[in-house]
């Protein structure tokens, strides 16, 4: 299967440069030091109007994911928006206080990202809220039975190479079910070794598609 390489921009700088580099899709977000938010509407026009398939991060603020009422309202507004502006796809995440994927607010939102008959429906990769889950496996088989398309995951470390072990069963788990694609500390360097022992053919990250 071919690799995709995912690039995270937070400009359109990044965008051209990612294209450049040989990335195969965009996640766009902003303010990476808060582990990313929602772009504005001008960056993700900017972003769209180039030749990649742009995935837009929802997210209404750093922290942990789980969220008010009024957030979950903005949160769904953003995902409704995202296709209106052209948008392949959605990043989105949410979890109860007991580390479980909070199904309720995903389904809201998955159904959102989904459309109405007639709309086109949106690509959703469940983002690295994954990495707090408390139980992996669970949280794994939850979010393929809401029909997410990808999960975006460091395997619960720090770096995707720290968690390739956790990736590796992920994958096999998966079963070709979702798309498990790690994240985290991925450079064209280290790109082949993580590959090999996870067999993931996506791959996300900030500096993966240019060399030291």
């Amino acid at each position: 299967m071919q690799r995709i390489l995912e690039a995270c921009c937070t400009s359109l700088s990044q965008v051209e440069s990612a294209e450049r580099g040989g990335a195969g899709r965009i996640e766009l977000c902003e303010c990476l030091e808060l582990g990313g938010v929602t772009p504005a509407p001008d960056n993700i026009r900017a972003a769209v109007s180039r030749s990649l398939p742009v995935n837009v991060l929802v997210r209404p603020r750093g922290g942990d994911f789980v969220f008010t009422a009024e957030e979950e309202a903005a949160m769904a507004r953003d995902v409704a928006m995202c296709r209106e502006l052209g948008a392949a796809g959605v990043v989105i995440g949410a979890l109860r206080r007991d580390g479980s994927v909070d199904m309720e607010l995903m389904g809201r939102l998955m159904a959102v990202a989904r459309g109405r008959k007639g709309e086109r429906p949106l690509s959703v990769t469940f983002h690295r809220a994954f990495d707090e889950c408390a139980d992996p496996f669970r949280a794994l088989e939850d979010i393929i039975s809401l029909g997410c398309d990808r999960l975006l995951t460091s395997g619960q470390k720090a770096s995707a190479w720290e968690g390739r072990e956790l990736i590796a069963e992920l994958v096999r788990r998966a079963a070709g079910r979702i798309i498990v694609m790690p994240g985290a500390g991925i450079t064209a360097d280290n790109l082949d070794a993580i590959a090999e022992e996870t067999k993931a053919v996506e791959f996300h990250g900030t500096r993966i598609c240019s060399r030291k």
